[in-house]
């Protein structure tokens, strides 16, 4: 038994980087992007090579195993351990120089891939090893797995550019792996030359031959290279400390020609055939990964190959000659460098894309990763196909085809002991399969846990001795990594999903994707960890908290990887009041940028609910639960005492706002928004009393923030509608027993209705945020009721607040997933751009002819879509993109205490650099009121919504 507490003591004693024993710290690592789980005894970020020596030497005293981590986006299992886990990603993670004469780069094994390649660009090279995962995949974790990626037809695998390393290894000795034996341990020269025959003939001559131990690299014909050798050891010989890589020159310009075949057997028939014409890839995919292939060209599976070249005319010119050796049932040559990038964005997404079936149901990575010669891959790809038939099984290849290496991920049943049977099954046969056509068994990804138990069956026993043998050279206390590679766990043991409830848990909200189940939900996330990049291009938002942080607590998949140990309830114990979960979702913005840009769908922001609505039950809440997750109440009740003069009046009193923020729970640096003195529909009201006019009618929603706060964006919406020759009507105040004659107002009354008294539709926002599930039911029950009358008319419901229209589309029919009302509401609702695009399609409005800045809100990007926004931009003569990402107020999170750092840092990050290198004469546009307040208060600008942009323009135009 470990002395866990006199190991954690005494790590700290000698490391100085951070020595994490805690729930959260061992939470967080429990699993990678596998199957597998194995809970550790504690995480050290180490801050250089004399750390890990020193955690070495204290491990080995105690017996404790040590696993070296990166990215943690292994899908083999073999970034997780039952010791100590070493993070490489918090501090050893820099590029330490670079050579552009040599074309090398030295690097930490902590650094990012796409750090490198920022920091090599600028000298024209990059690192020619690319997984889909650059973005937040480690050096270290390339090299420990010999990466390859989708260039790997130009530029080879993570070995073949490795020129030194800097290794420790487990009995403490500091080594300086090369070519010529240079950093060998004492004893593998005499274990090589003893088995050289073995090592000529025992290893399939394959461009993607990953499985097991490179040996061979050590032979004297290939230059004794020691470093070559422990690529692909997976972190059980040694541990990276610093490499020295290659780079490679960056061609000038590129095309993609996209070929069109009608399956994925055709396209891996016909990829082999173009690889003499020297692409920079040949990649396959078919169409069940595609949600919309209409920018490709017909087929059922593509070919995605890059041509490099001088210039733009050279690159497309080698991507038209491909075509036309292609055979081909469609193509397209791209050179729009934003188109191309769309579309390897649709090939990169495809790890997490193929963890659903088209029906929605689950698939699973453990045979995701086998490369044949590429000639034979259609044959192998027709096998496998039969093979899965056999078996029940569904998956859809896709991967690097002019290589021969194919991912899919399967649809498994690993939660029941026939399915975990049937896995087992299985992974023999297509071991067998593989080996009968020549292959390896991993082609990029590694061996691991998953594959490492069927070695003997590509190898064969002799073989995996070796290789036993070359491990005990290195560590012969079998203290790095144990049960990777050799000596291996069964591939059917420590499967993450056995510790989760077998049955459903009782929660709020439907997860209608999910089967109503949250553990289903929770298992959405894989730990592809798309949510770890650093910097985001484009509209996308995922995942701002930990971009503001860098802590992995406060990525989409650490906030995953917590509620799943909730589930499990072995490290984390606490269940739904676990104040360890409750931390790492605090800073979730609920920015719902995970629903659109995860692969996988992860929704953390209705799981951030879920949880509060639980952990909250029969307890007291923060106090900023009370004032801003009840905010619709509280202004309800000013406008109709008239009281927003009087409150504006004594919030600009510092003392008194200082003490009100106090109070409520509100961070002191924020300022406190002026409320309206005459709310939207009082002016409503005021304006006239009926709706008239011979258009077609719409009912204009009004939100608490265009109600209370910002009602010239209401006014500006009914006279842009109106102008488009809409009849604009608002919702019933009243519960109606009869529909409306049209306006939203004309009914006969239900007699009970005058004593229930007035009401107002809400969507019910800022309960739903702030986990008050059962106060959000009861108020969008109140909504559906008051809006009968409008649901038996043909009007959409136009929603001027992209957040309240996000919440009618997705929260309210999974919070009333009993209710059909509910279903029937949520379709109805319309952005006011898609309400003049569909209902007024003739209309044409103003030309403003100006640039424009600002940033897309979140939650329309996530759950609405902005094809309509820019059309009608484009069509008002309004140039220039909106940024993406998130503008850290994000409702009530801005405004709470202890969020401050968090969100200044997510407006800095692309909202206020996009407005301040924005042209003088441009509009800056901000359709939500955070965006806007966020904009006011941290810059002095003033956002203004399409809606008013558009108004003033009529007026301008009538004056």
């Amino acid at each position: 038994m470990t002395d866990v507490p006199g190991l954690r003591a005494e790590l700290r004693e000698v490391v100085r980087g951070e020595v994490g024993f805690g729930v959260t710290d061992r939470a967080l690592v429990t699993m990678d992007a596998s199957n597998y789980r194995r809970v550790p005894l504690g995480v050290v970020a180490p801050r250089d090579a004399d750390d890990v020596a020193a955690v070495l030497e204290v491990c080995r005293g105690r017996g404790v195993p040590v696993v070296a981590r990166g990215g943690g986006t292994s899908i083999a299992g073999q970034a997780t351990g039952t010791g100590v886990v070493l993070d490489f990603t918090r501090h050893m993670n820099r590029v330490l120089g670079i050579d552009p004469e040599a074309r090398t780069a030295v690097v930490q094994p902590g650094l990012v891939l796409d750090r490198l390649q920022e920091a090599a660009a600028p000298h024209g090279l990059l690192f020619g090893p690319d997984p889909s995962t650059h973005g937040r995949c480690t050096l270290g974790g390339m090299i420990g797995n010999n990466s390859c990626g989708a260039h790997s037809v130009a530029w080879g695998t993570t070995a073949d550019h490795v020129r030194e390393l800097s290794v420790v290894t487990a009995r403490g000795r500091r080594l300086r792996p090369g070519p010529g034996w240079a950093g060998a341990p004492d004893g593998l020269r005499e274990l090589v030359e003893g088995e050289s025959a073995r090592l000529r003939t025992g290893f399939p001559d394959l461009p993607r031959r990953i499985s097991g131990y490179a040996l061979d690299a050590l032979l004297p014909e290939r230059g004794g290279d020691v470093a070559r050798s422990l690529c692909g050891s997976e972190g059980t010989l040694g541990v990276l400390t610093e490499a020295v890589v290659g780079l490679v020159e960056a061609p000038r310009a590129r095309a993609l020609a996209v070929l069109g075949y009608a399956d994925e057997s055709g396209a891996a028939d016909a990829a082999a055939g173009l690889t003499p014409y020297r692409p920079l890839t040949v990649e396959g995919m078919a169409r069940d990964l595609v949600p919309d292939a209409t920018a490709l060209p017909q087929g059922g599976a593509w070919l995605f190959v890059e041509t490099g070249g001088r210039s733009g005319a050279e690159a497309r010119a080698r991507a038209e000659a491909v075509v036309r050796a292609a055979d081909a049932v469609d193509a397209l040559v791209v050179t729009d460098e934003a188109a191309q990038r769309a579309l390897w964005r649709v090939r990169e997404d495809a790890s997490g894309t193929a963890t659903r079936m088209p029906d929605g149901s689950e698939a699973w990575p453990g045979w995701e990763d086998c490369a044949v010669p590429p000639a034979r891959l259609g044959a192998y790809l027709r096998d496998f196909r039969g093979l899965l038939a056999a078996h029940g099984l569904r998956g859809t290849p896709y991967g690097h085809f002019g290589d021969g290496c194919v991912h899919v991920r399967i649809d498994f049943d690993l939660l029941t002991r026939e399915g975990v049977g049937r896995f087992r099954r299985f992974s023999r046969e297509l071991a067998e399969l593989v080996v009968a056509h020549g292959g390896s068994l991993s082609g990029e990804h590694g061996d691991g846990q998953a594959r490492a138990e069927l070695l003997p069956v590509m190898y064969g026993e002799e073989t995996v001795a070796l290789f036993e043998r070359a491990k005990a050279v290195w560590d012969p206390d079998d203290l790095l990594n144990p049960g990777m590679l050799v000596r291996p766990a069964p591939l059917d043991s420590g499967l993450r999903f056995s510790v989760l409830p077998r049955e459903p848990v009782d929660v709020a909200f439907g997860y209608p994707a999910d089967g109503g189940d949250f553990s289903a939900a929770v298992r959405r996330c894989v730990g592809v960890a798309k949510c770890r990049t650093t910097e985001v291009s484009g509209p996308a938002v995922m995942c701002p908290s930990f971009r503001a942080t860098g802590e992995e607590e406060h990525s989409t998949r650490g906030r995953a990887r917590l509620l799943h140990e909730m589930l499990a309830g072995e490290v984390v114990t606490g269940g739904w009041r676990s104040p360890e979960v409750r931390d790492a979702l605090d800073l979730c913005l609920s920015c719902k940028g995970c629903r659109s840009d995860c692969p996988v769908g992860v929704d953390m922001a209705t799981y951030k609910a879920e949880f509060l609505h639980h952990h909250y039950a029969g307890r007291r809440r923060p106090a900023s639960h009370y004032v801003m997750g009840r905010l619709p109440v509280w202004l309800r009740w000013t406008a109709r005492l008239r009281a927003a003069p009087v409150l504006d009046a004594l919030a600009s009193v510092r003392p008194l706002a200082a003490v009100a923020k106090r109070l409520g729970g509100i961070t002191p640096e924020r300022d406190l928004p002026r409320l309206a003195r005459e709310p939207f529909t009082r002016w409503w009201r005021r304006r006239r009393g009926a709706v008239g006019g011979p258009g077609e009618l719409v009912v204009l929603w009004p939100d608490t923030f265009t109600e209370h706060l910002s009602p010239s964006v209401g006014r500006a919406a009914v006279r842009v509608l109106e102008a488009a020759g809409l009849r604009v009507a608002l919702p019933p105040t009243l519960r109606l027993r009869r529909p409306s004659v049209g306006d939203g107002r004309s009914a006969v009354l239900d007699p009970v209705a005058l004593l229930r008294g007035r009401g107002r539709v809400c969507c019910g926002l800022t309960h739903v945020s702030t986990g008050q599930l059962d106060r959000a039911r009861t108020v969008l029950r109140r909504t559906l009721d008051l809006m009968a009358p409008v649901l038996e008319t043909g009007a959409p419901v136009v929603v001027l607040e992209p957040s309240c229209a996000a919440a009618l589309r997705t929260d309210l029919p999974e919070l009333l997933h009993d209710d059909p009302r509910a279903r029937r509401l949520a379709d109805r609702v319309l952005t006011f751009a898609e309400t003049l695009e569909r209902h007024a399609p003739g209309w044409r409005p103003p030309r403003l002819d100006r640039p424009v800045a600002g940033q897309t809100h979140c939650h329309q990007h996530a759950v609405l879509g902005d094809a309509a926004d820019r059309r009608l931009r484009a069509a008002a003569g309004l140039t220039g993109e909106l940024s993406g990402g998130c503008c850290g107020l994000a409702g009530n999170f801005g405004f709470e205490r202890g969020h401050w750092e968090v969100s200044r840092a997510c407006a800095e990050e692309r909202l206020l650099p996009s407005v301040r290198r924005a042209p003088e004469a441009a509009v800056v546009l901000a359709d939500g009121f955070s965006c806007r307040t966020q904009l006011e208060q941290l810059a002095g600008v003033r956002g203004r919504h399409l809606a008013e942009v558009l108004a003033e323009a009529l007026d301008g135009e009538g004056a």
